[in-house]
């Protein structure tokens, strides 16, 4: 299968979707299946993971609600809190729906130390112990404590979501890199090459901005340990579905059929366990 490993949906609303500042106009509306499955079907991907855009139990059940409806959404990354007293009962629920692949929370608006608070870092931990996976959203600033964060889960399918939003825009490279080299020698710890043309010149990038980064990605966590991700809708404030997808492939033309396989779809097949 090909897959696009990391999406959203969301009916838009201006208090949910504050987060969209002006200058991201663009997505100021809703995006549904209807909007995304021609561009998946005029590339030839097989499917999609659904990622949460809000944090909030209705959300799991609008992406599921979603998934259930269309077969080539593969799974869903949705939110629970973590450090709430419900947590397992809610762990419980959803690990029960095979469409309910992984959580994830929105790391990179927090403040320093949250992700490494005991109390969170419990909550990700019993998330792994119910079969789930956990998604890395952070900025590069951020990179040291996630470089903390994964030494304290050995053993739990993790992924860092947008190679962790390094400033592209500014040729910011060694700092990013020290730290996800660190990444790197943690088996466990996967990347989404996602989320790259938004911290890129949203007016004047070029496939070759992103050279660097993939390369980089490709030598330290290989094939194997990468998925690709369109980051669509949010992708649009920069750049086309067919502008990101052409930007990878022209940054991979050198590699073999099976390597393309894995970050095409074989790396996310494996895991989220998508069927």
């Amino acid at each position: 299968m090909k897959i696009d490993a990391h999406q959203h949906f969301w009916k838009y609303d201006p208090v949910k979707g504050g987060w969209i500042t002006d200058d991201m106009q663009v997505i100021r509306r809703d995006f549904l299946p209807a909007d995304l499955h021609p561009l998946l079907e005029k590339h030839g991907i097989d499917g999609c993971v659904a990622v949460q855009a809000d944090q909030s139990l209705a959300e799991n059940e609008f992406l599921l609600d979603l998934a259930k409806k269309n077969h080539w959404i593969k799974g869903v990354v949705g939110w629970l809190d973590l450090k709430a007293a419900t947590l397992e009962t809610n762990l419980e629920k959803y690990q029960s729906d095979p469409l309910f692949k992984g959580v994830r929370h929105i790391l990179q608006a927090e403040p320093d130390g949250y992700m490494t608070d005991p109390k969170f870092m419990a909550g990700v931990k019993k998330a792994g112990d119910y079969q789930l996976t956990y998604d890395i959203l952070t900025t590069e600033r951020q990179l040291p404590e996630v470089v903390r964060f994964v030494e304290s889960l050995p053993e739990m399918k993790l992924v860092v979501d947008h190679i962790s939003k390094p400033v592209i825009a500014g040729a910011s490279f060694a700092h990013w890199a020290t730290h996800m080299r660190k990444l790197s020698e943690r088996e466990h710890v996967f990347v989404k090459l996602s989320g790259m043309i938004t911290e890129a010149d949203w007016s004047a990038w070029k496939p070759a901005d992103l050279a660097n980064y993939i390369d980089f990605c490709l030598e330290n966590f290989g094939p194997e340990r990468l998925m690709y991700g369109s980051d669509w809708p949010v992708c649009l404030v920069a750049g086309s579905y067919h502008e990101v997808l052409n930007a990878l492939e022209k940054n991979l033309e050198a590699l073999s059929p099976p390597e393309k396989n894995a970050i095409f779809g074989k790396t996310a097949e494996n895991f989220y366990d998508l069927n």
